[in-house]
This record gives structure tokens, C-alpha cells and sequence, in this order.
């Protein structure tokens, strides 16, 4: 059964579905939570409730990509490339677990504000 998740940011909703990983688990697990959204270059970045050690991690995202960075911690949401990509490339800081992604075209996150209220929680079935 796939687990749909609904991220509220600003004026954005988006529907996305996480993997079959330890850590889209442990995230389902932890839902809902709400953070402020920070921004790194077409990436939206903010804390969540999990600390949890990196699997798996890609140093090279795709768009639409959500990512947990155990730095952080953060929940990541990749759309275009980021102050340290090259090229058209999307490189997150350092290496992160993808865990899911966004249904649709996740370039509407560039109307997100620095600062704005992020909820992400259970999509309803």
C-alpha cells in the first residue's frame, strides 16, 4: 500500500508518496509535524522531529525528490538546483536519504517565502 503524504507550505499544497525505505517509515511514523521553511537555492529545507542516521544517501537528487538530511535533521523538497550544484545538477549540502516524492511538478514551491509555516501530515485515502 503506498503512503501518500500532503505538504502544506504557504500558498502551495502538495500531494507526494514516500518509498519503500527505513526512513519514509520512521517519517510516517512521526506525522504530522510543521516547520518554518528556509530556503536554499530551488530547495526547501526545515527541522523535524526524527533523528535518524543517513541510508542509502545520494549526493545527486532529482526534482521533485524528498530528501531527510540527518544534519539537519531536515525534510528536504528538491525542485531546481542549489548554491552548490553545477550545471543543471541538483546537489543537495551534503549526502541525504530520498525518501519520497512529489506528485506533479514540484517547481510550484518556488512561491514559497523564507519563514512560512510548512505542515506535512497523512494524506487522506
Amino acid at each position: 500500500m503506498a503512503r501518500r503524504i500532503r505538504i502544506r507550505a504557504g500558498p502551495v499544497e502538495a500531494a507526494a508518496e514516500l518509498n519503500d525505505t527505513g526512513t519514509a517509515r520512521a517519517i510516517w511514523q512521526a506525522l504530522p509535524f510543521e516547520g518554518r521553511a528556509g530556503l536554499w537555492g530551488e530547495e526547501i529545507y526545515f527541522s523535524i522531529p526524527l533523528r535518524i542516521g543517513l541510508e542509502a544517501g545520494q549526493e545527486l537528487v532529482a526534482p521533485s525528490d524528498l530528501g531527510y538530511w540527518p544534519e539537519g535533521p531536515a525534510f528536504c523538497i528538491f525542485f531546481g538546483p542549489t548554491p552548490v550544484s553545477r550545471g543543471d545538477e541538483i546537489r543537495p549540502a551534503s549526502a541525504v536519504t530520498v525518501f519520497g516524492k512529489i506528485v506533479g511538478d514540484a517547481a510550484v514551491f518556488r512561491e514559497v517565502a523564507s519563514g512560512v509555516r510548512v505542515t506535512v501530515e497523512r494524506a487522506e485515502e
